[in-house]
């Protein structure tokens, strides 16, 4: 347990050294969870070593690049290879599954909300890459919605300081009601389609 907990330390160092490219690489990797680099680069912020909007920029681009690396993986190798190799960027069965149903269910727009929905959002871009999804499409969903997930942590992260590393108790109340709204914006967009495909199918 020393010995993870002696790496993990190695590579925040590493990622305060390189900066904001530290960030970058920290999401695409993923060898610690998203939140937990953003937070870190939020005490970088309040530390003066970067600034608020330099981290939220290189921390979007890493959580981007991160998510097309999978959406690759799903394209050309598949469930089976996900299924695999997927422990080593903290992607389960369970979360293949779950996404897969969502996929089917809402159809590419929960690309953007399944985002901020737990279990689901580490693996939606599995999906996506299997069926082809249109990868300019899949980027900019990604893009928006990793935006603002970039922007709380890394706010939360400047907020507590020295105190980073309580990211999760303090953020679940955030992400709590980021869960309800992205379940209500998965809602009317169901409903929106139902509406449309019901007017479609009454004008015929």
């Amino acid at each position: 347990m020393q010995f993870i907990s002696d790496i993990i330390s190695h590579l925040f160092e590493w990622i305060q050294s390189l900066g904001y490219f530290g960030i970058m690489i920290g999401l695409m990797i993923e060898v610690i969870p998203s939140e937990i680099v953003l937070a870190f680069g939020g005490y970088l912020v309040s530390q003066g070593d970067i600034n608020f909007f330099g981290a939220v920029l290189f921390g979007t681009v890493g959580g981007v690049v991160a998510q097309i690396f999978v959406y690759w993986i799903g394209r050309y190798g598949g469930r089976p290879v996900l299924e695999k190799y997927g422990k080593y960027i903290f992607i389960s069965k369970k979360h293949i599954d779950h996404s897969e149903e969502w996929f089917q269910k809402y159809g590419t727009g929960v690309i953007f909300t399944a985002r901020f929905i737990p279990v689901v959002r580490h693996a939606i871009s599995v999906p996506a890459g299997i069926s082809r999804m249109p990868l300019g499409k899949f980027t900019l969903l990604t893009t928006l919605a990793v935006i603002p997930w970039s922007a709380l942590f890394v706010y939360l992260g400047y907020t507590l300081g020295d105190k980073w590393k309580t990211i999760d108790e303090v953020a679940a109340k955030y992400t709590h009601e980021i869960l309800l709204g992205a379940i209500a914006v998965i809602i009317l967009y169901f409903l929106f389609k139902w509406y449309k495909s019901k007017k479609k199918g009454s004008a015929v």
